[in-house]
């Protein structure tokens, strides 16, 4: 999609602080991070949101979740992480890319819901 913030990233449009690349994911530290480990992974062919996804995109889905724990423990967070894929507006998806956030750093990073 040509105005997609990620899909500009990915393709090297808009620069990024890149932590990893192969053909078919790109990953990269967020902006405004909410942990001291704050990574986003996306896949680089366009797909909204998990709720877009369809069968054909499993082994990308798949492989966003295989290298979580590889660049979670590179990049200072090797006892352990929170991968969170935020989706459509209930779920507050900010951007209508597919993205993971790896979390983490040295200390927990607390509850995972607030309860209601």
């Amino acid at each position: 999609m040509d105005n997609c913030l990620f899909c500009r990233i990915a393709l090297g449009e808009i620069p990024s602080r890149k932590v990893y690349a192969d053909e078919d994911l790109f990953a990269f530290h967020d902006i405004n991070p909410a942990r001291p480990l704050h990574i986003l992974v996306i896949p680089r062919r366009h797909i909204t949101s998990l709720a877009t996804s369809t069968e054909a995109d499993t082994l990308v889905l798949g492989r966003m979740l295989a290298v979580a724990n590889r660049l979670a423990t590179e990049n200072g967070s090797p006892d352990g992480f929170r991968v969170i894929i935020n989706t459509g507006r209930i779920g507050q998806q900010e951007v209508q890319h597919l993205h993971a956030h790896i979390v983490g750093g040295p200390d927990p990073v607390g509850p995972m819901l607030k309860r209601v």
